[in-house]
């Protein structure tokens, strides 16, 4: 088990550093015993690490004065040494008790240190019959009894379940109810947890972290332009030296002494300097080559502190799987491959529960009774693996089992009854085509669904939960020998490969998962049916999508040449998205818009691009959502060609503010309204601007570092040739006293940032100048 543990020890208690303890050798003892389930080896080898983990936990628990712990951990320590000399054999009976011990001794580790002596004295009946149950191991009997109802769902975070009474010690003492003094749920985390720093700000200093790394890498590659231009200088000081060149050899042919000795003198002090080039060139290109080594480097350790080992959150199913198929009267192992496989600690966290409702799903349809299977000339102990690892750099996630699989021609009849397709077209549905049927709410095989699975209920939300991750999920059946998911999910959340274009001359990036494809598609190969237009890509008919319309930027240009388009959807969602022109892949370090804008439709982030440029990161799901809403409406434009496109002119605004999310968010809702938009980064910058003239509006925050809202509305209306230009503010604050300052000063509006949830800013702008054309 992988045990975080801060360097220093010192501000733990005995408490804190007993529950440390208790957590990592209990991972010990659980995954022992599974693996000694599973391959039947008894040997002193194999129990070792079983009996040091006992003894280790008999001391810790003795140091804090936990002696009902010290003799339940005595009791597995001698079970233990028994199997070690062959005296006992660990079949699943016995080990259901030795895991109902781990289970007691886990849950007294993760009470706190006020409720952990009440807890054992009300339990102290729990653990007197525990320990019976592993004092007596030897004489419980071999053959199973009748399998009991299944039990509960576990929490799929949980590091061991609630203690109960296993199957196999009913046979000697019923076990209580456990007390009802206080209890942690499976969730939580031990004790020492509440002595680490918040999540949010843990998750705030990450994020600060990330961006700052992201900085240095955008101002690394900021050199680059810097080079080019001294490569420029280069090339015209190598003229100017061969000119240099030809004037001393015309002057050398002449007959006048002096100008020749000026001549050489000159064409000698222009030699270092051409050598000072070369070398200066060569080093500023090598430093920018460690520059962005480092930066790069940065970037990629700030990431690796928010990665996890894919064990972390996975480390609780073995159990699960086991004491789920236990209570079914089945026998079922699961195996975990690719542990160490690091992934990003919140996707790991978010895929606990669909991985935890697959593998159910897994236990309980696709596995038989060992009767069953022998029938079938299968083994009696089914078998599911969960591997994960890394692929074309995406998280690869497969889990797969030698079960029944999935009746293909059950799922065509149940498309049929339910009215889902007709005969004929169910008919010609392929596999993969059917199987996307089971990713519906409440689409079904089982004839009764109960409290564990069923395959298909439920999993229309793994499906939403993997997508909401930015993933694809994948199923595949061979019926009467297994059933395979497949899951591709990026690596991280923070770092997102994403396809860079332009749309109405600005730049937007899509995650190149969400992308199927990129071609260019010429005026000719384009047909219209029904006012909608669509090209023909190995024989599917695929609609076109202006991206300026779904984003409201206005008509798109369509040129007179072949059209850069982005497929993206799925089966049965697939659209060719019409853009400006494709720039190619990034690596974007994901920015999360200001919480005041709320979700704007079809954005999900913003980010920088390697030279500093502001881009949103479009939300593909939304963006499929809003292409069908267009389709349901009739509401698609025509790509016009360029030399239908009508030119008006525009209205301009400058938009002032310190924020760069603000700022930008500003500008994007202008121009999906139709107006030419700068932007300047503070009150300087903004009145420096303003004096250009040509504006229509100013619309401004008020605190700005150089110089402020208020300020530069003072500045324009005081100026002679600006005084009637209208300027608005946009503010956090929403005082009476600031809006008094603002509209003394001579603003012509006062909005509050809140209102970008609403068309309120859209409305007050074209109150004031009217709308974006003239």
């Amino acid at each position: 088990m992988s045990l975080e543990q801060p360097g220093d020890l010192s501000q733990f208690s005995m408490q804190d550093l007993f529950r440390m303890e208790a957590d990592a050798q209990c991972q010990v003892l659980t995954e022992g015993l599974l693996a000694l389930e599973r391959s039947r080896d008894g040997s002193a080898a194999a129990v070792e690490p079983m009996m040091r983990a006992a003894h280790s936990i008999k001391g810790a628990a003795a140091i804090v004065g936990l002696d009902l712990v010290v003799q339940l951990a005595h009791g597995m320590e001698d079970a233990f040494l028994a199997a070690q000399y062959g005296k006992l054999a660990l079949t699943p009976n016995r080990v259901d008790v030795l895991l109902s011990g781990v289970d007691l001794i886990l849950q007294v580790a993760r009470l706190d240190d006020t409720s952990a002596q009440a807890w054992l004295a009300a339990g102290a009946e729990q653990f007197r019959q525990t320990m019976t149950a592993i004092a007596n191991i030897a004489f419980l009997p071999e053959p199973l009894a009748p399998p009991p109802p299944a039990p509960a769902p576990l929490p799929p975070a949980a590091v061991a379940p609630a203690p109960a009474a296993p199957p196999a010690a009913a046979t000697a003492t019923p076990a209580p109810a456990p007390p009802a003094a206080p209890q942690p749920t499976a969730t939580e985390e031990p004790a020492t947890a509440t002595r680490q720093p918040a999540p949010s700000k843990v998750a705030h200093n990450f994020d600060r972290l990330l961006s700052l790394a992201s900085e240095s890498r955008i101002n690394a590659h900021q050199m680059h332009p810097f080079i080019q231009d001294l490569q420029r200088f280069k090339r015209n000081q190598a003229s100017l030296f061969v000119q240099l060149e030809q004037l001393h050899e015309a002057i050398a042919n002449g007959s006048d002494a002096a100008l020749k000795e000026k001549s050489q003198l000159a064409l000698q002090k222009a030699h270092p300097l051409k050598q000072f080039v070369l070398e200066h060139i060569a080093a500023v290109e090598s430093y920018e080559r460690r520059v962005l080594a480092v930066a790069g480097g940065l970037v990629d350790e700030v990431l690796t502190l928010r990665m996890r080992p894919f064990r972390d959150g996975v480390q609780a199913f073995p159990r699960m799987v086991r004491d789920l198929a236990r209570g079914m009267g089945k026998e079922v192992s699961l195996r975990i491959v690719g542990e160490e496989t690091l992934v990003d600690r919140d996707i790991l966290a978010r895929i606990e529960s669909p991985l935890n409702h697959i593998l159910r799903n897994a236990v309980d349809h696709g596995m038989g009774t060992p009767a069953e299977r022998a029938a079938a000339g299968k083994p009696p102990n089914g078998s599911i693996v969960l591997e994960a690892r890394h692929r074309a750099g995406m998280l690869s996630i497969e889990i797969s089992d030698d079960g029944a699989g999935v009746d293909l021609e059950r799922i065509r009849l149940a498309v049929v009854e339910r009215g889902m397709a007709g005969a004929s077209m169910a008919a010609a549905l392929s596999a993969a085509e059917l199987l996307e049927f089971l990713f519906l709410p409440a689409f079904s095989l089982k004839q009764s669904a109960n409290e564990i699975s069923g395959r298909g209920v439920g999993l229309d939300i793994v499906h939403e939960t993997i997508r909401q991750q930015n993933g694809t999920v994948r199923l595949e059946s061979e019926l009467g020998r297994g059933f395979r998911t497949a899951i591709t999910l990026p690596l991280t959340q923070s770092v997102v490969r994403a396809l860079v274009v332009d749309i109405k001359q600005e730049a937007y990036a899509i995650p190149i998962v969400k992308v199927e494809r990129v071609l260019k598609v010429a005026q000719d190969a384009i047909h219209t049916l029904e006012n909608k237009q669509f090209f023909t890509l190995r024989d599917e008919h695929l609609g076109l999508v202006s991206a300026a319309q779904l984003l409201e930027l206005g008509e798109m240009d369509a040129g007179a040449g072949e059209l850069p388009v982005v497929l993206i959807g799925g089966a049965g969602r697939r659209y060719a998205l019409v853009v400006d022109a494709v720039r190619g892949e990034q690596s974007l370090a994901v920015q999360a818009l200001d919480p005041v804008f709320g979700k704007m439709r079809d954005i999900s982030a913003a980010a920088l691009l390697d030279d500093g440029e502001p881009v949103l990161i479009l939300d593909v799901p939304d963006l499929l959502l809003s292409i069908e809403k267009l389709l349901h409406e009739g509401g698609l434009h025509r790509l016009a060609r360029a030399d239908q496109a009508a030119r008006r002119k525009t209205k301009r605004i400058l938009v002032v503010d310190d924020s760069l999310t603000v700022r930008e968010m500003e500008r994007k809702l202008l121009q999906g309204r139709g107006f030419e938009v700068d932007v300047a980064i503070d009150g300087i910058d903004g009145w420096n601007a303003v004096r250009g003239g040509g504006y229509d509006l100013v619309v401004t925050d008020v605190d700005m570092p150089r110089m402020d809202g208020i300020e530069l509305v003072g500045l324009i209306k005081k100026d002679l040739h600006l005084h009637l230009l209208p300027v608005m503010i946009v503010s956090y604050k929403d005082r009476p006293e600031d809006r008094a300052r603002g509209l003394a000063a001579g603003a012509d509006y006062y909005l509050t940032k809140g209102s970008f949830h609403d068309e309120t800013l859209l409305d007050a702008v074209v109150d004031l100048i009217g709308e974006a054309r003239r």
